[in-house]
């Protein structure tokens, strides 16, 4: 193995896993820094030492250790930092570990980052969560999903120019840490990247109900158990399939100077925009009889609506999702029929968002 050192943080997740195979698979030496507390990762982690062996550097810690964090971004040269507290259920449940994981973690890494000699690239992942619940986005319902009344929201979906409003413990975390990695660029001239995500799908992705519901739901249908539904189901979001997401991270590495300081929404956009209806529906053309569902209250803070205009990064870098929703939810269907898991216990929770 040859070139320069790469940390993905979060590295044994479904984003960071994914990420990792793709580097490793290109030659590059590949540094993860995880604490294994997710269900699922474990397996992850194995399969990335099965397919790569020793090319595969893994440090065992956690992000809001300071030591661990410095030694981990020690002799790298690029940052994916994925490592993060993800429900908004759990942020309602403990907010405190929330922000310590979210905030003072992110700010842990920017830090280690901004005491290298020479600083290497920083990339995280933020969420559509920080442009609040939408609650003004006026819609109207049209058969099986929601639709904006503003025509070019309803044609290119929500732009980064939305203003901030954060929402939930997790809202406010992960916000926090957004804007903290963009003024590093601007403060100490770092070369940092945010992406403000929507719904992330594919293998090597164990959904739950309170993150990751695409996977959730197919999931729930392969094992004959019930699907719950909070709210009526119209809830729409674009869906983006995990091999366009790596494909945008190298871009934005590629592109690193000239993207520095910047957030981008990032997603399937209009084109991969489902309700949770339609999923169902994809998912009973799939499996050849209906799942089991049933409809519980609206959740707090749930956006009835969010699909991202990714214009601003597909100009910038020429990047576009590639898989479609009908194609990438029929490949993550075949993938987690081949590698189901039993459901791993839930942990205690609010009321909250039901599609992150």
């Amino acid at each position: 193995m040859s070139g320069p050192l790469t940390l993905v943080t979060g590295g044994a997740g479904f984003i960071g896993s994914n990420l990792a195979h793709q580097l490793l698979s290109m030659g590059r030496k590949v540094r993860i820094l995880d604490n294994l507390s997710r269900p699922g990762v474990e397996q992850n982690l194995e399969w990335l030492r099965e397919q790569h062996g020793s090319a595969l550097e893994v440090v065992v810690g956690d992000v809001r250790d300071e030591v661990a964090v410095q030694q981990a971004v020690a002799g790298t040269a690029q940052v994916f930092h994925f490592a993060a507290q993800v429900a908004v259920t759990t942020s309602l449940v403990d907010p405190r570990t929330d922000f310590a994981t979210n905030a003072q973690g992110t700010l842990n890494v920017l830090e280690a980052v901004r005491a290298r000699p020479a600083p290497p690239f920083f990339l995280m992942t933020s969420t559509n969560k920080v442009y609040g619940d939408l609650a003004d986005l006026a819609l109207q319902p049209v058969g099986p999903h929601y639709q904006p009344l503003d025509l070019s929201i309803q044609a290119r979906g929500v732009a980064e120019s939305r203003p901030l409003d954060f929402h939930s413990p997790y809202g406010c975390s992960k916000g926090a840490a957004d804007q903290y990695a963009l003024d590093y660029a601007r403060s100490y001239g770092l070369c940092t990247v945010v992406f403000r995500m929507s719904c992330i799908y594919g293998p090597r992705q164990f959904g739950t109900e309170d993150q990751g519901w695409v996977a959730h739901f197919l999931l729930r249908a392969l094992q004959g158990e019930p699907i719950t539904i909070y709210g009526d189901g119209r809830q729409v979001r674009d869906i983006l399939f995990v091999e366009d997401l790596v494909h945008a991270f190298l871009l934005a590495e590629q592109n690193g100077r000239a993207l520095a300081g910047r957030a981008f929404n990032i997603g399937g956009g209009p084109r991969n925009a489902i309700s949770l209806l339609d999923l169902l529906e994809r998912i009973e053309a799939l499996e050849g009889c209906p799942a089991a569902v049933s409809f519980a209250d609206w959740r707090t803070g749930d956006q009835r609506y969010y699909v991202s205009d990714t214009r601003a990064y597909e100009q910038a870098t020429g990047w576009r999702p590639r898989v479609s929703a009908r194609a990438g939810i029929a490949r993550l269907h075949t993938w987690l029929n081949a590698h189901r898991r039993p459901p791993a216990p839930q942990p205690p929770r609010l009321r909250a968002a039901a599609a992150h």
